[in-house]
């Protein structure tokens, strides 16, 4: 019964994102585009965390989704947004599986770091490559949907619907992992894992499969990212503050729901942008006031809000 609430629940937040794609204005779909897009990477994110494990090297996985949709268009000319979302969610999941059986033996500082370390090694290889575009990176061609090329505003409204149907199968997706067997593991590794291998489980296994889950939805999002933006750098897609956005939008966001990643990347994008324009000089100190208040009187996060509303109601 709880799992077919949340769909409907879906399917009302869905009717919601598509009628703001005709509705609202050119600046405002674009801006919840980049949303959607970081919002998958947080929910990867939002497993990771739950079982006790922070991440500072998700740019990596971002990046590499990014890069291969890039190349694939670069290479091959393929512009089938399915097709190059599915690239762009594989090949990251592959490469989490490679990086994960080193990642995945370790807990705390040391997995932050390593994450971070793998993340800086494929900056280090885009910006000394130049038939990648280095440091400049190079232009992604608009894609098609299902061999139709709409341009302009259609082509934005176009990205902006496929984000908000990718976004929602992704949460839907989570939610049933979340409660399965497996997903319950999350809070019992963080607690005590030595009690779960005791229980015939191998936490290192369970890991490794939320690390490649993760990668898969980070991957998701810098395939819309670059679809949106339309170009692709190393400092855009690879580099530590990349990650620390996604880290930073976690602890603002909270882990207390499946809507939570987006909710709190939409705030995390209207902050910014709304700083940056106002405030040129000192946005970051924006944002680093913002996470500030957010950790004093939210502790929880922002979800934590309507949890306790939820409550009293």
């Amino acid at each position: 019964m709880a799992i077919d609430r949340f769909g409907v629940q879906l399917g009302l937040a869905f009717v919601v994102l598509a009628a703001a794609g005709f509705l609202l204005p050119a600046w405002a779909v674009f801006l919840l585009t980049l949303s959607l897009a970081k919002g998958l990477v947080v929910l990867g994110l939002l497993i990771l965390w739950r079982t006790g494990l922070v991440p500072f090297g998700q740019a990596l996985y971002f990046g590499a989704g990014a890069y291969a949709v890039g190349l694939l268009v670069l290479l091959t000319g393929l512009r089938d947004i399915v097709v190059l979302t599915l690239a762009a969610i594989l090949i990251p999941m592959l490469l989490a599986w490679l990086v994960g059986l080193l990642l995945c033996r370790y807990r705390d500082i040391f997995f932050a770091m390593l994450s971070m370390a793998f993340s800086m090694i494929l900056y280090g290889i885009l910006v000394k490559t130049e038939a990648l575009g280095s440091t400049d990176g190079f232009n992604v061609a608009p894609p098609t949907f299902l061999g139709f090329a709409p341009s302009g505003e259609t082509m934005r409204v176009s990205i902006y619907l496929w984000v908000a149907l990718l976004s929602l199968a992704a949460a839907y997706g989570v939610h049933r992992y979340l409660s399965s067997a497996l997903g319950q593991l999350a809070s019992a590794i963080r607690d005590n894992e030595i009690r779960v291998e005791y229980l015939g489980v191998s936490v290192q296994r369970v890991i490794l499969i939320k690390a490649i889950i993760a990668a898969g939805l980070a991957g998701a999002g810098g395939a819309v990212t670059a679809f949106a933006v339309g170009h692709i750098d190393p400092d855009a897609m690879t580099y530590w503050t990349v990650s620390g956005e996604f880290v930073f939008i976690t602890i603002l966001s909270g882990t207390g729901s499946i809507f939570a990643p987006f909710v709190g990347s939409l705030l995390f994008e209207l902050i910014r942008s709304f700083a940056i324009q106002y405030a040129p000089h000192f946005w970051q100190m924006v944002l680093g006031v913002s996470l500030l208040l957010i950790i004093l009187f939210l502790p929880n996060g922002l979800w934590s809000v309507f949890t306790r509303l939820r409550k009293r109601g």
